[in-house]
Formats: C-alpha cells, structure tokens, sequence
C-alpha cells in the first residue's frame, strides 16, 4: 500500500500559548489531537505505513501515538533537528525513510474530511494538489485548476492548496535549481519551501490537481481551533 507524509514539525507561533507546550498537531479538536484525525483516515484509505516529521517538542509525538499499531500503522518518526526545515526541507529530510514511490502527503495542522482512497495512487505529473475554497483569511488562493485537471501559478479563479497532496520522490530530484539561493537552501540540512518546487513544476504542465467541497480548516489560530472543536463536537458542518 502507499505511503504517507504528516508535516508536524512547525513551532505554531500563531498557536501561541496553546503551542507552547504542545505542537500544535496534538492539539484536541472534537475530542482528540488534529493528527489523529489524519491517522484515521489513512489506516481507512489503506495506508500502512506513515512518517510524520517532528521538531518542536518533538518527543511528545511517540508519546501519544507510539508505533501507530492503534490504527493499524506502522509509524516511523523523521527528527529535522531544534529548528523546522520548512515543508520541502521537511521532505527532502523523510523521503529516506519513505522509498521511491509516490506518497501522500498532509500537514498536519489542518482538519478535512476528504477520502484519501479517491487521491490517485499515481499522480499524472510529478504531484497531485487537493485544492478547496479559499478561506476568508486567504482570499486570493494559491494555484488556478483547469477544465482538464491541470494546476497552474497564474489563472483567475484560483483555488487554495488544501495542504492534502500526493508526490513523485522526482519533484525533488532538482530542487537546487527550483529553490535557488534562499536563506536556508544552502544549511545542512538544507531548509526550503515545497511552493517553490511546485511552481517549477507547474511551469512544464506536471501538477495536476482535483477539488474538495467538504469540510476543510486551516487551524492556524486559536479561534479557528476553537471553531472547529465546537463544530466537530456537535457534529455539524462548518
């Protein structure tokens, strides 16, 4: 079966204070962490095997997931070190531990109810971008998708990046040149964006991307945690 990427290693500062003892993926939101949220659903798409990337207050993660047998997973975890190397750098830093077939990957701060069963197992290109509404707090979106299922850096309407994907191990065969001399991409390890390389990779038409209408939240701040906690809790729609 596939495997799977949780992004997990960010410092939460807009979390702040709820993030200054807890990363923000263990966070609760209808009664448990945001992560096992995610945990849930991939064991459900038929995912068995999942590295999650840590950083900050990176040992409570073992400590409340274990080795993932609770669901079914087998869990292994990807240590970037005291400072997050950003979401490519994070993904350069786990694709040892992830082999050379495509993965999903999920940040795991944010809530969705997409089935991850209906993300292609093979992307088209060297990615494949689950896109949603664009939220109040992000108006202009992230990346235009086509009639024919391809995303593109410019285009009107644009639709924002749900922070769901599935990736070719490829996408980051040449990240060097995609990235260029940003702070961070020469440090070892090196730290980098992943939007970087998905631009690069848009520009010879190798992003495809699909749309979800269902429930989707980027928890980035304590009142939209507070949001969907309540939502989650009295079981209704956003």
């Amino acid at each position: 079966m596939r495997h799977a990427l949780i992004f997990a290693a960010g410092l939460g500062e807009r979390m702040r204070p709820l993030t200054a003892r807890t990363p923000k993926p263990l966070l609760l939101a209808g009664g448990k962490p945001l992560i096992e949220w995610h945990l849930e659903r991939l064991a459900a798409a038929g995912v068995n095997y999942v590295v999650i990337n840590t950083s900050h207050l990176a040992e409570q993660f073992p400590q409340s997931l274990g080795d993932g047998s609770r669901w079914g997973l087998r869990i292994r975890y990807a240590y970037e070190g005291a400072t997050p190397l950003e979401t490519g750098g994070g993904m350069l830093n786990a694709l040892p531990l992830l082999g050379s077939a495509p993965f999903v990957a999920i940040s795991g701060d944010i809530f969705c109810d997409a089935d991850f069963a209906a993300l292609p197992v093979e992307p088209a290109g060297l990615a494949h971008l689950l896109m949603v509404d664009n939220p109040s707090h992000h108006p202009l979106g992230d990346f235009a998708l086509d009639a024919k299922g391809m995303l593109h850096e410019h285009g009107e309407p644009k639709l924002t990046f749900s922070g769901i994907g599935v990736f070719r191990p490829q996408l980051l065969q040449d990240w060097q040149h995609a990235v260029g001399e940003v702070p961070g991409a020469l440090a070892r390890p090196p730290s980098f964006k992943l939007s970087a390389l998905l631009r690069a990779a848009m520009a010879g038409h190798g992003v495809s991307g699909s749309y979800h209408g269902g429930r989707w939240t980027d928890v980035g701040t304590p009142e939209r945690l507070q949001q969907i906690d309540a939502q989650l809790r009295a079981g209704s729609s956003p």
